[in-house]
């Protein structure tokens, strides 16, 4: 056997990594269906026996680039360490992230689109999907009931809610991009409209979540 097979086959953890790679391209590229192994295996410079050898079958391939996918953004978000930060900054810098992140990386929007029109099966009895789940809504549980002892948050608010408010207001917006592009006629995408997209976004959240006093004070401080 050649040297260079010979190092491939020793070397499981980075042929796993390109067939996923290459899953995560095509998948968010075509959809569950519209993806073929064959091409994910020649992406990867694999082949198809290795792929079902890793992963079992193209639905359960599926199944881990969607889990890998939740994870990228679960880790990136825990970076944040918004703990450290009063919670007026920890809310602002959260939605910046969230904005940023669905901008950089948008094989993740399109991921998240394709597992709902499957009614979320393929996440739905995973437990590395509810391992990544429970610490980012307890993030968020922590960081509003901070803020309500602080007095700078209303104290009635459902950290679910906050959090589907989050990333809805900044999600809706880039899912339907194209189209409302030609409804609102603008270029959604311009620089220009993207900060004050973002800028919109973030006063929205401060909005339904800070008490009045404190948006008082943050608008004296603008």
């Amino acid at each position: 056997m050649p040297r260079a097979l010979s190092f491939k086959a020793r070397d499981p953890d980075a042929t796993r990594a390109r067939i996923l790679k290459a899953a995560k391209a095509e998948f968010a590229r075509k959809g569950l269906s519209g993806a073929r192994v064959d091409d994910i295996a020649a992406r990867a410079r694999s082949n198809k026996r290795m792929l079902y050898h890793y992963f079992g079958n193209k639905e359960e391939l599926f199944r881990i680039t969607l889990e890998d996918a939740y994870a990228g953004i679960r880790e990136a978000e825990a970076q944040l360490a918004i703990e450290k930060d009063d919670p007026v900054t920890a809310l602002q810098r959260l939605v910046r992230f969230t904005w940023a992140y669905y901008i950089a990386n948008p094989e993740f929007i399109t991921l998240v689109n394709s597992e709902n029109l499957h009614k979320a099966r393929h996440i739905k009895g995973s437990d590395r999907f509810q391992e990544l789940s429970r610490p980012f809504v307890g993030r968020m549980r922590a960081l509003l009931k901070r803020g309500a002892e602080e007095g700078f948050f209303r104290n009635d608010l459902d950290a679910v809610q906050v959090n589907i408010t989050i990333a809805a207001i900044n999600y809706y917006y880039l899912t339907n991009r194209f189209t409302g592009s030609i409804v609102f006629e603008r270029n959604l995408m311009d620089k220009q409209a993207l900060e004050e997209r973002l800028t919109f976004n973030i006063k929205t959240v401060l909005r339904a979540i800070c008490t009045p006093e404190t948006l008082a004070r943050i608008e004296d401080s603008a």
